[in-house]
């Protein structure tokens, strides 16, 4: 999952470069952290969350596909 949110993020963003993908397991889910550069994190989030909306909504559809749950975080 990591590297389809870093697919993802590389093709939306400005700076490919600097997006930094992490996964961190836990208990019930599995977060995925994204950083991106500061001056792309709106291109990111999309106006009013619409883009990382939908980002989330392919990773919540992959999961299922696992049989696991995913939680994307957008991080500073």
């Amino acid at each position: 999952m990591k590297d389809l949110v870093e697919l993802i993020a590389r093709s939306l963003v400005d700076r490919p470069e600097e997006v930094r993908v992490s996964e961190v397991e836990g208990e019930q889910a599995t977060a995925i952290e994204l950083r991106v550069a500061p001056e792309d994190l709106g291109k990111v989030i999309g106006r009013e969350g619409r883009t990382i909306r939908s980002v989330r909504t392919i990773l919540s559809a992959a999961g299922m596909k696992q049989h696991k749950r995913f939680v994307l975080q957008v991080l500073d």
